[in-house]
């Protein structure tokens, strides 16, 4: 999976024209999370709530770049 950024312990891959919707995948230690790029929703998994709100913070600032990649 191609990681994209990277920040804080936390790693951010996506796969390009994947399976919709258009998701990242985040990773932070041993757990992941899915989040939808659009809605900001959390598809799947978790992180700690700090962890958490800096991936749907990242995800604010950047989801218009990731819809163009995606």
């Amino acid at each position: 999976m191609p990681e994209i950024s990277r920040f804080l312990g936390t790693v951010i891959a996506v796969f390009y024209n994947g399976h919709a919707p258009p998701h990242f995948h985040a990773r932070y230690g041993d757990l992941e999370m899915r989040v939808d790029i659009q809605t900001g929703e959390i598809l799947s998994g978790s992180f700690p709530k700090r962890a958490e709100a800096l991936v749907l913070e990242w995800n604010g600032l950047h989801s218009c770049e990731l819809i163009l990649d995606w």
